[in-house]
């Protein structure tokens, strides 16, 4: 799959792999593909992202990623759910950290024994690239762009997604931004 990722793209895969490393990460995430994608300057997929979520609002959005860490992960509407059954994610995540650290539960866990030098992608961040061959495939495109990769994060749900949205990057919002992008 890979061999039909444009450079764009494979730069985007580089940088996740390189804010994986920075963070202590042990394997590359859809956050580390958002990441990687926001240090983009010159492609179809920054141009959107520079539309609809301008420089000045980037702060807030990496505020959202980090509050979406600090639930261990969940969304919103699952920390929500949860509370409707009497269960304090804020309060059992403190607990946890209080006893096992910072960002105990992110699942980024440091010293777990990775085989290879190279970080693995998570389960979800190999499902972001498997959707993205499939946003090329259905717009019938030849390669798989950096904004396939975008187009991804915004169609699969989960914590990327919602912040991508609070942010209004949704997938209806990208679709209509690339429309507009000049092919690069």
């Amino acid at each position: 799959m890979f061999e039909r990722f444009t450079k764009s793209a494979r730069a985007v895969v580089k940088g996740a792999f390189e804010h994986a490393e920075r963070g202590g990460a042990t394997a590359v995430t859809e956050e580390h593909l958002l990441l990687a994608l926001l240090d983009r300057e010159e492609s179809r997929a920054a141009e959107a992202l520079r539309t609809l979520c301008p420089t000045e609002r980037r702060t807030s959005l990496a505020a959202g990623l980090a509050d979406a860490r600090s639930r261990a992960g969940l969304s919103r509407a699952d920390a929500e759910a949860l509370a409707d059954l009497g269960i304090d994610v804020g309060a059992i995540v403190a607990r946890v950290e209080e006893t096992h650290g910072a960002g105990a539960l992110a699942g980024d866990r440091k010293g777990t024994g990775r085989r290879s030098g190279r970080r693995p992608f998570s389960r979800e961040a190999k499902s972001i690239l498997e959707k993205s061959l499939r946003m090329a495939l259905a717009r019938k495109d030849r390669e798989i762009g950096d904004e396939h990769i975008l187009l991804a994060l915004t169609s699969t749900g989960g914590v990327v997604a919602e912040v991508l949205a609070d942010h209004g990057v949704s997938y209806a919002s990208v679709d209509t931004a690339l429309s507009g992008a000049p092919t690069g």
